[in-house]
């Protein structure tokens, strides 16, 4: 679908709004849009105000909505939300699509609400201006109330000293072809491996010093990646000492390592983690049907999966997460109500569901894949199945956000059992407090809540930039210290 914009600049939101509707072809912004199939925005100054319209060409037949926005500016937030208002409503009268979550088009809803609650309004006024003003079906809206209440019960006792701390293991046994995540596979650059953490131990040691300088309180430590399981038992311990040494660990209440695909795990491994104090690690199947698992890339068996959990528990592991991802290429519904059984039935403390997102650069969309056969997969239908299972099993919604360019516009879930919420999910989704991020891809994140500020301080995104230029990843590191002395 081309969407043609006449003097208006809210291309990102108008943009986005149309991809939900037309996801399998995709959309393109253009000068000269094919005029049997398009959509024109128009903004056109008027006497007291701003009129906006929207036409929709499609079928043989052309669509139009108008409305004059009184006394607006060009960039005025009033003109763009008319604009996608009535581009959306043109659009869902011209197919057969619904998205759950209306024209709400931002990555965190949860956090949407508690803004919403926090300008005063109770719980019946939120529903409904979730309802009213971003057309999000029931469901989504209760969804989004319900998580933004666990997650404000993680996030109201936060001091502003608090923060978090991010270890990036970038590296991959193979790479999944629904990934983009800038790591490397192994088995081609493990050479870089053992520079890559000797080097990320001295960007700790950096960060350790920043953290006494600025008076900060480590709260949470997350290990991510890639999958950090890839780490030898050496590497693992290498790293944890360090993490030992450089950080006062006494009042941390989280200490995870996401440990990732099942065939990484040992048991020597395991013994090196629960020895350094980790009290949570995450083991991701995604899916435990084998045919779905070879399609993607993942070269290990639900029986691996199955092995790797039972490992963990006899080494004392007592919270464990399990990640899964619904409307992988060739997963049905019920090969997915199956995998969740599983899982439920191994009774993890922890079960997050992502919705398969398609990412620009991963295989699934630069090779050979089907997109409408993408597209067909019953994603909805698993999510909503998810939610009802996972109350049923006794797990409870705490954390969420969205992706761009996820099948259906649909969100990722994480499920706990009470008493086990992720912390860490939590504080990053909610900016509450400052997340000092080492290694390759990390992003360290600022926050000053008192003066509501944010700043980013971003380290190169591949292992091999990351290496060679290590010297300008320390020296950003002292935008740190200007921040919380300015």
């Amino acid at each position: 679908m081309d969407i043609q914009l006449v003097q208006c600049p809210f291309r990102y939101e108008l943009e986005n709004v149309s991809r939900l509707l037309f996801f399998k072809e995709g959309v393109r912004v253009v000068e000269n849009p094919n005029p049997d199939r398009c959509i024109c925005a128009e903004e056109r100054h008027e006497e007291g105000g701003w009129l906006c319209s929207v036409r929709l060409t499609m079928d043989g037949r052309v669509r139009e909505g108008r409305q004059l926005v009184r006394a607006g500016q060009p960039d005025d937030s009033r003109c763009e939300y008319a604009l996608t208002l009535m581009l959306y409503r043109l659009l869902t009268l011209a197919t057969p699509v619904r998205p759950g979550w209306g024209i709400l088009t931002g990555v965190r809803p949860a956090k949407l609400v508690g803004q919403l609650r926090d300008r005063g309004m109770d719980d019946t006024r939120t529903f409904a201006y979730l309802r009213e003003h971003y057309l999000v079906t029931p469901e989504k809206a209760a969804l989004a109330m319900e998580t933004a209440g666990r997650e404000r019960q993680i996030t109201e006792n936060a001091r502003p000293e608090d923060c978090s701390l991010y270890v990036s293991i970038p590296f991959c046994p193979s790479r999944c072809s629904y990934c983009s995540f800038v790591s490397q596979a192994v088995e081609s650059e493990n050479r870089l491996l053992e520079r890559y953490t000797e080097l990320l131990c001295q960007e700790l040691r950096c960060v350790g010093e920043k953290l006494r300088a600025n008076g900060l309180r480590l709260r949470t430590v997350y290990f991510g990646g890639g999958t950090p399981g890839i780490l030898s038992a050496g590497q693992m311990s290498l790293l944890t000492d360090c993490v030992q040494d450089c950080f006062d660990l006494s009042g941390l209440e989280e200490y995870t390592v996401e440990i990732g695909r099942p065939d990484t795990v040992t048991r020597e491994k395991l013994e090196v983690l629960r020895g350094a104090g980790v009290g949570r690690i995450s083991i991701n199947p995604q899916t435990m049907n084998d045919e779905v698992l070879r399609a993607v890339g993942r070269r290990h068996t639900s029986r691996q999966t199955v092995e790797a959990y039972r490992l963990a528990r006899s080494v004392g592991f007592d919270c464990i997460n399990m990640d899964l991802i619904a409307g992988l290429p060739g997963d049905t519904l019920e090969s997915f109500q199956s995998t969740l059984g599983q899982i439920a039935e191994l009774n993890p403390e922890n079960i997050t569901v992502h919705t398969l997102a398609l990412k620009r650069a991963a295989t699934l969309q630069t090779e050979k894949y089907d997109r409408a056969l993408l597209y067909a997969n019953p994603a909805a239908e698993m999510m909503d199945y998810t939610l009802g299972q996972m109350r049923k099993a006794g797990f409870l919604p705490y954390y969420m956000y969205r992706q761009k360019n996820t099948l259906g516009n649909l969100e990722n879930i994480g499920f706990a059992r009470d008493g086990h919420f992720g912390l860490y999910n939590v504080y990053i989704m909610e900016e509450t407090h400052t997340i000092l991020a080492v290694g390759a891809g990390s992003v360290t994140k600022l926050v000053d809540r008192e003066r509501n500020r944010i700043r980013r301080v971003f380290d190169y995104k591949h292992p091999s930039e990351y290496i060679s230029g290590f010297d300008e990843m320390l020296r950003r590191k002292d935008e740190i210290d200007a921040f919380f002395r300015e």
